[in-house]
């Protein structure tokens, strides 16, 4: 059985998850994404306590995954705003997953709040699953897992 030659020490969901995998972590993320940089402003769309926010922010910055800038507003002392990295944009899909599931399974009839559309010619946004050669894939039945070896220790 194939999950028995996983190694599961190896895991990259796991530790995808351990970086957000939390609620407020992927809430953080939408808004980061929505083109929130402050934390005012995110801890006000979000309505969410000071220290977990901190705490969030600080987790994603140690990770790489937002980067923190100074800003200064006028008459008030210097701030910092929070702008993702690549590595933060890299998690794009993930979210457009995660609501896309929601739009069709949770909308409870009243549609979903937020559609995505392509700047460039307006047309719906969606996630697909394609292979290297660039087949579009239907679902999880049309990919096959397979484990690697561990990756090889080199010295020096």
């Amino acid at each position: 059985m194939i999950t028995d030659e996983i190694d599961r020490t190896r895991c990259s969901v796991a530790g995808t998850l351990a970086v957000v995998g939390e609620k407020w972590s992927l809430l953080v993320l939408r808004e980061a994404f929505l083109g929130v940089r402050r934390f005012a402003d995110f801890q006000q769309n979000l309505d969410v306590s000071r220290a977990v926010l901190t705490d969030r922010l600080n987790t994603f910055v140690d990770q790489g995954v937002l980067v923190r800038a100074p800003y200064h507003a006028e008459g008030q002392r210097q701030r910092h705003e929070y702008q993702l990295t690549q590595k933060g944009l890299d998690l794009y899909p993930a979210l457009v997953a995660l609501m896309e599931w929601g739009d069709r399974y949770l909308a409870d009839g009243r549609g979903s709040a937020l559609a995505l559309e392509h700047r460039d010619c307006g047309g719906e946004v969606h996630l697909s699953l394609t292979c290297e050669e660039g087949h579009f894939l239907s679902g999880p039945r049309e990919v096959r897992p397979v484990p690697l070896p561990a990756a090889s220790l080199q010295d020096g």
